[in-house]
């Protein structure tokens, strides 16, 4: 593939933006590859791995003349970080970002930019739950929708040359809104969170269940929840604290769902639960047969052989 950017920098290095690096050099997507991370452990590990062709020790740096910023941050960062490199910003620059709320960001970004500065912002919908910049991979964004999430008076062109970059890192792309990205988001990915996060710290609390026994059993189910209750804990604080109102909406009509539950169960009422299980269990068809996971048996987890 054809080169897209000539300088790109990434402000954070974490697993997204480890990952793009990967991603951008499997396919030829970028003459340079700057970065950025606020620890000084992190940069070193980024300079030992050689995950950028430079990391600067400051965010000021590692933009200036670049064609592409993308801040790789928790989402409660962003704000700064727009702060710190606004003046640093060249004209014609975009700016993007990867975070997993899109309103706040918006708002928060948005008035340290320069004009002539494109602002489109973005979302890769992909994940594990390792993070650091050796948590990384080209493939992480195969087949996985990143939104592009364009503002008011966002430049058109930047917009579809951003969009080609995602697309030729392997993503599949959508256009949302902020606030209709906020919302599926809190349905999609912030609240099951919220509910692994939980029902991982109600397992800790059950002392009538021991540790090992917890441990031991976990293949039941409880093993997917801490998969997901894994995940950096800065981020998702700031997922939470900056997309309260479409969360806490979700939230309700979970607690309803659960109530409904409840009292079938005590109820006896088997009609509902088989109906309410079957129609979920639909939905579980409807994400394989979109290509965004697989139905290989046990979640296609390799099985590990005792010697």
């Amino acid at each position: 593939m054809a080169q897209i950017y000539d300088k790109v920098a990434l402000i954070g290095l974490g697993l997204i933006a480890s990952s793009m690096c990967h991603a951008m050099r499997r396919a030829g997507l970028a003459g340079e590859i700057r970065g950025y991370a606020r620890s000084q452990e992190t940069r070193d590990i980024a300079r030992e791995i050689a995950l950028c062709d430079v990391v600067y020790d400051s965010a000021a740096e590692a933009v200036q003349d670049a064609d592409l910023v993308v801040l790789c941050v928790p989402v409660g960062a962003m704000e700064a970080v727009a702060r710190e490199i606004g003046p640093y910003l060249k004209l014609g620059a975009t700016v993007s970002d990867v975070g997993s709320v899109k309103r706040t960001v918006v708002d928060a970004v948005s008035p340290h930019l320069p004009d002539g500065v494109h602002f489109i912002p973005a979302h890769p919908l992909a994940g594990t739950e390792h993070s650091g910049p050796r948590s990384g991979f080209a493939e992480l964004f195969d087949n996985r929708y990143t939104i592009i999430v364009p503002v008011e008076g966002s430049d058109a062109a930047a917009q579809a040359r951003l969009t080609e970059l995602w697309q030729a890192m392997g993503a599949l792309t959508e256009v949302m809104d902020p606030e209709h990205h906020d919302r599926v988001l809190a349905v999609t990915s912030h609240t099951p969170h919220l509910i692994a996060y939980t029902m991982v710290g109600v397992a800790d609390d059950l002392r009538r269940v021991t540790d090992s026994e917890v441990i031991k059993y976990s293949a039941a189910g409880f093993r997917d929840f801490t998969r997901i209750a894994a995940s950096d804990p800065t981020m998702w604080r700031d997922v939470f604290l900056n997309n309260k109102e479409a969360t806490l909406e979700i939230l309700g009509r979970f607690t309803e769902e659960l109530f409904a539950l409840q009292r079938a169960i005590r109820q006896g009422d088997g009609d509902h639960l088989h109906d309410y299980f079957t129609r979920t269990r639909a939905i579980r068809r409807g994400i394989i047969e979109a290509g965004q996971d697989t139905d290989a048996p046990d979640f296609g987890r390799a099985k590990v052989r005792k010697t």
